[in-house]
């Protein structure tokens, strides 16, 4: 009687998943995005703004709300609604074919596209990324790492630490499962003393529900990577960094609505400012294998998931991806977000530095290098609750890797290009200019990428100098390499123009008195300056 009770559960699911599928409605327009225009806070926080602004990106149609009268409409037509992206500009519902149609058929829809990907199962990879056990420069740091120190070693992050680069005044989102025990456990208490976690959202039950010790403890071990600390025990890779916690894995189901969850995750992130996202979480199968993805489809944009990580990266946050633990399954591939170009993808190492056998498979489909780097994935030291504990996983090298971004960051200027970033991870990793098909580039060396960052600056600042400041009528720029573009940014990050200097002066009187932000692009660099108009 019970086999044939499951049998019929799971052909009534099937006659269900017949009748109705997870579609995206793509709104036409935004027809409000003026009043956004006029008023960038009214959605994004000045944090936000001032890192499009140190990074020369300009606001865009996608930063602008989702019009709620369309929204409205949805619902109006019997739709549930409460999944819905300002990026894609639209809305996740679900519906059978005859909705759908009419779904197209209305003047504010642009078009519906399905999740789905085929009608027929495929082999299932891993729901879960990890195998948990059964139960401004600051001043030089010296921390007794205790079961860190081997791993922080291993990626040359101990030197950041000791001048004092620990992540402080960096923001870093965590998306994962949920965070039980961080609100209540003394391996987080140095955090809230502090007030370095700013907030937290649950995007799969609409509500601040974070902590509760029913979730799955994923993100509670991912963060401690990050930012746990135990005094003599252990030290996280980025224990001063700022944090926000968003609940958008549910683990005890893998369904394709995660994917939108993500995104809306990413969104509130981008609008509190976020400079790093961590996401130790991959999608390629789903319980209604009708979602499944293909190999083929890990080409970084395909995958809704992947479209949303570009963006957030577009946005100038350095996204930070696990590759996925595949690597000795049938599946043994990287999975999504980590397939996306943008994305900085981390595949697992063992102590000795060797490829971890479970550290997914790359290049993405498209034949990008992924993973793009490695981190000790391999019996990890983190903590929980109470405690130190060790977990194996790439989710536990994407949190390594995050927290020694976050001090890299620290340790640059505002403005620096996260492209350029990415790409000096890359080029100062330990196989480099070789490459693994499990680990990239190879093991990170965030030492010699600060290094190699502040040579490069050491040239650049005898290089480039702009006068006068505060100005009047014009600026000069000093510089032997030839200016291509100027862009020049009000304080609340709107692009008011784009000049070319002649002779190497920018014409600024007919600007009014207040602070602009000036990026100057030229054929060898990128310089970011504030600009006082007298």
């Amino acid at each position: 009687m019970k086999k044939f009770s499951c049998t019929l559960l799971l052909l009534l699911s099937a006659s269900i998943y017949a009748q109705s599928e997870l579609v995206f409605v793509y709104f036409a327009d935004k027809p409000n995005k003026s009043a956004f225009y006029a008023n960038p806070l009214s959605e994004l926080t000045q944090k936000s703004l001032s890192r499009r602004i140190a990074q020369g990106i300009p606001l865009n149609d996608q930063d602008a709300p989702v019009e709620p009268t369309y929204l409205q409409n949805i619902q109006n037509m019997g739709f549930q609604v409460a999944d819905y992206s300002k990026w894609l500009n639209g809305v996740a519902v679900m519906a059978n074919a005859n909705q759908i149609l009419q779904l197209q058929n209305q003047p504010f829809v642009q078009s519906v596209e399905s999740f789905a990907r085929n009608s027929n199962a495929i082999v299932k990879g891993p729901a879960s990324q990890n195998k948990f056990p059964s139960t401004a420069k600051g001043p030089a740091v010296v921390f007794n790492y205790g079961t860190a120190l081997a791993q922080t070693e291993q990626i040359n992050l101990k030197s950041l630490h000791l001048a004092g680069y620990t992540g402080a005044g960096i923001t870093i989102a965590v998306l994962d499962t949920g965070f039980p025990t961080v609100d209540i456990g003394s391996a987080y208490q140095r955090l809230w003393n502090n007030s370095q976690i700013k907030g937290g959202y649950n995007f799969i039950s609409k509500n601040t529900d974070i902590y509760n010790t029913s979730f799955n403890p994923h993100g509670s071990y991912v963060l401690g990577a990050i930012s746990g600390y135990i005094d003599q025990s252990f030290v996280g890779t980025a224990p001063d960094a700022d944090l926000y916690l968003y609940a958008t894995e549910d683990a005890s189901v893998e369904i394709p609505q995660e994917e939108i969850y993500w995104i809306m995750a990413a969104e509130e992130a981008d609008r509190k400012g976020v400079d790093v996202i961590n996401s130790s979480l991959g999608y390629t199968t789903f319980d209604d294998s009708r979602y499944n993805y293909t190999y083929t489809d890990m080409n970084g944009t395909t995958s809704f998931i992947a479209r949303g990580a570009q963006i957030a990266a577009e946005k100038g946050i350095f996204v930070v991806s696990a590759a996925g633990n595949s690597g000795a399954l049938t599946w043994h591939y990287i999975s999504t977000p980590a397939d996306n170009q943008k994305v900085f993808t981390i595949g697992s190492v063992d102590s000795s530095g060797n490829p971890s056998d479970f550290s997914s498979y790359g290049p993405n489909s498209a034949g990008v290098v992924k993973p793009d780097a490695s981190a000790r994935g391999t019996t990890t030291a983190t903590v929980f609750n109470n405690n130190t504990v060790s977990a194996s996983g790439t989710s536990l090298a994407s949190p390594l890797a995050a927290g020694g971004i976050a001090c890299l960051l620290q340790a640059t200027a505002p403005g620096t290009s996260r492209e350029y970033l990415r790409s000096l991870l890359r080029q100062t990793a330990s196989l480099f200019p070789g490459t693994n098909p499990q680990m990239g580039y190879g093991i990170l060396n965030f030492g010699n990428a600060l290094q190699q960052y502040l040579s490069t600056q050491s040239t650049t600042l005898v290089t480039f100098r702009m006068y006068p400041n505060p100005a009047r009528d014009r600026v000069l720029f000093q510089t032997s390499e030839k200016i291509e573009k100027i862009e020049i940014y009000d304080p609340a990050g709107r692009l008011i123009r784009r000049k070319l200097p002649v002779d190497n002066t920018l014409e600024v009187g007919s600007l009014r008195p207040g602070i602009y932000y000036l990026n100057i692009k030229t054929a060898k660099s990128h310089y970011s300056e504030k600009l006082i108009k007298k």
